[in-house]
């Protein structure tokens, strides 16, 4: 969605709330889709701070369908999006402004999708988990174990101790 900032660049003072529909579906993170399972309307200021330069505020709050990293449920994780970025104008910008936001300007236009999948990237949680004390999955038969023990052997010899063990293994008598 793009939205023309081209009236705040040149009216001093101007400031432009708007509240936009955000209808996704699903986001995209590190090449996974996840659903959105439900959000609130997107909030957008746009407020000129000088001659050729504007500050963007944006609030967004959606909860998405992310699976436990141990057990692979579904958890519902809540992102609650604050943004606050400074926009220069493209015949103002120096090089480095440019470059700084060209991720989310397209001219005199500001893409708000691109704003929002910048912030999501920041603000995607390392670990998540449907419950702190989470058990996972079983490694031998994939059971979840959260609803009870699968009876498989998990027991795993420490590989520093092999040496030993062959030696035990080779001279029964010892």
């Amino acid at each position: 969605m793009l939205v023309n900032v081209t009236d705040v660049f040149t009216s001093e003072g101007k400031v432009l709330t708007q509240e936009f529909a955000w209808e996704t579906a699903e986001i995209t993170h590190d090449g996974s889709s996840y659903p959105v399972k439900s959000s609130n309307k997107l909030l957008l200021k746009l407020t000129n701070t000088a001659q050729g330069e504007a500050l963007v505020e944006a609030k967004l709050q959606f909860v998405a369908g992310i699976p436990c990293d141990r057990c692979l449920e579904e958890v519902e994780v809540p992102f609650d999006l604050s943004i606050v970025q400074k926009l220069v104008a493209p015949d103002r910008a120096d090089q480095d402004a440019l470059e700084e936001q060209e991720a989310f300007m397209e001219g005199y236009s500001l893409n708000i999708d691109s704003l929002i999948d910048n912030e999501i990237t920041t603000s995607w949680p390392m670990k998540v988990l449907c419950r702190p004390d989470c058990k996972g999955l079983c490694p031998v038969c994939g059971k979840d174990l959260n609803t009870g023990a699968c009876g498989c052997d998990t027991f795993v010899p420490d590989p520093r101790m092999a040496a030993i063990m062959d030696v035990f293994n080779a001279n029964k008598e010892v």
